[in-house]
């Protein structure tokens, strides 16, 4: 028996978002510290970035972009090295 193939066409509308609704931006990130800041001897600063169980947070909770969320990750990693955090 041939499959009943449906002959109203829908349009895409229906799923996702409408194109009448714009997506709100996501809000900048206000940075208070420079690239010069993220050392990894300034380990107030990079504690801020870290979890209770010592993983580094992601950007998207962040809100760092990413040339900032790299140099951070390389200053956590070496202040793990040097024993200067956990």
């Amino acid at each position: 028996m041939p499959r009943k193939t449906n002959t109203e066409k829908k349009d895409r509308a229906g799923r996702g978002r409408s194109t009448m609704e714009k997506r709100t931006p996501r809000p900048k990130p206000k940075i208070d510290f420079t690239v010069d800041a993220l050392d990894f001897k300034n380990t107030t600063l990079l504690r801020q970035f870290v979890t209770d169980q010592g993983r580094i947070l992601p950007r998207k909770y962040t809100g760092l972009p990413a040339h900032y969320q790299r140099a951070l990750n390389r200053a956590i990693k070496r202040a793990r090295q040097m024993l200067l955090m956990r």
